[in-house]
């Protein structure tokens, strides 16, 4: 039609991609070509890891096993081959929402292997296209159990989840699956970022747990350095004390000792000559009295005998205890000794009041 615009290019584009999209989008699933099936000439070589599935006249018949067969040419027909090999399937990148709403993207590698020709023939169209949608689907459902930071832990065990839902489905297929493993987990710029900054905070706050661990060991062994020290320097000190006992204070009792047992000897030598016993009643007189003098300089609570004021009594009685005792002991040195003539001694009574005349 004249004065007609043509169609823009744009709208041509626009049209073009829809039409690629729609094509995309009802286009079949993949399926195996037979084009490369043997053909019948009634001798056949199967190779081996090789499966043949047989039909005559359009119904199953039999599976070739590897090696020399024979057919019957028109009537039978070699209907599918199947490889009994390990097959690895590259499951294509798709995305994966985990359960704190992170949107992943994940791809993987899934290992199978053909358990029953007879399943894998007739049970599913496709079996490596099926399998791999039952991965991908499967992949999807277990990621939506984990958190992101569980997805990078527990990988193992998502593979393992994965095989196991995988040969639970493909079980009627005739298809086994014996590894699944994930090759790339792409995260969002964002989220990647902030995993960046978390792992930078977890690396400083373990430095800052080990620097406050050191810092406290530190504080231990020097407590303990000290301790031990304090610990040393007294069984040190100790020994020190034990030896100056042992050596200078234990000589100095024997010492002493010798020195009293000496001055022991010389004061009975003493008391055994001439007037020894006078002048011992004396001394005691006179320690006697002294121990008076002294009573109220320590302290005002006193204890003193009815007979104070009596001095004469007093040191008579002083006297009295120190004969007596001087009696008992030379009763028992004459029990011991033979008897022996010795000169009268006065009595310390008179040799006190004469003492006290002639000082009057």
């Amino acid at each position: 039609v004249a004065g007609s615009r043509p169609p823009s290019r744009s709208f041509s584009f626009l049209q073009r991609s829809q039409q690629l999209k729609r094509s995309a989008w009802l286009a079949p699933a993949p399926c195996r070509l037979n084009s490369s099936l043997p053909m019948n000439i009634g001798v056949l070589f199967v190779p081996q890891q090789e499966a043949w599935v047989v039909e005559r006249m359009g119904k199953f018949h039999r599976i070739l096993e590897p090696g020399l067969n024979f057919l019957i040419p028109l009537l039978d027909r070699i209907r599918y081959v199947q490889s009994l090999k390990e097959i690895v399937i590259n499951v294509p990148e798709q995305s994966a929402v985990t359960l704190d709403n992170v949107t992943l993207q994940i791809d993987g590698v899934l290992y199978l292997r053909v358990m029953d020709p007879y399943k894998a023939s007739y049970g599913v169209e496709d079996p490596e296209y099926a399998v791999t949608q039952l991965a991908q689907t499967t992949m999807r459902s277990e990621l939506g159990k984990l958190s992101l930071d569980r997805v990078f832990r527990e990988r193992e065990s998502l593979n393992a989840n994965i095989v196991d839902a995988i040969n639970q489905a493909s079980d009627c297929w005739g298809i086994r699956c014996l590894r699944y493993e994930i090759k790339d987990i792409h995260v969002p710029p964002r989220v990647k970022e902030s995993m960046q900054m978390q792992v930078e905070a977890e690396r400083r706050k373990r430095a800052t747990v080990l620097e406050s661990e050191g810092t406290r060991e530190s504080a231990i062994n020097v407590a303990e350095g000290q301790k031990q020290a304090q610990i040393l320097a007294s069984e040190a000190e100790k020994a020190e004390q034990i030896n100056k006992a042992a050596g200078r204070e234990a000589n100095a009792m024997l010492v002493k000792a010798r020195a009293k047992a000496e001055a022991i000897q010389l004061l009975a030598a003493a008391l055994a000559q001439q007037h020894g016993s006078a002048a011992a009643s004396l001394s005691v007189a006179e320690q006697y009295v002294s121990a008076f003098s002294k009573l109220a300089k320590d302290s005002n609570t006193l204890l003193l005998p009815a007979n104070t004021g009596d001095i004469t009594n007093m040191v008579a009685q002083a006297l009295g205890i120190y004969t007596t005792l001087a009696k008992t002991q030379a009763v028992k040195t004459q029990d011991e000794m033979p008897p022996a003539r010795e000169d009268p001694q006065p009595s310390a009574v008179e040799v006190l009041k004469a003492e006290q005349a002639s000082s009057s």
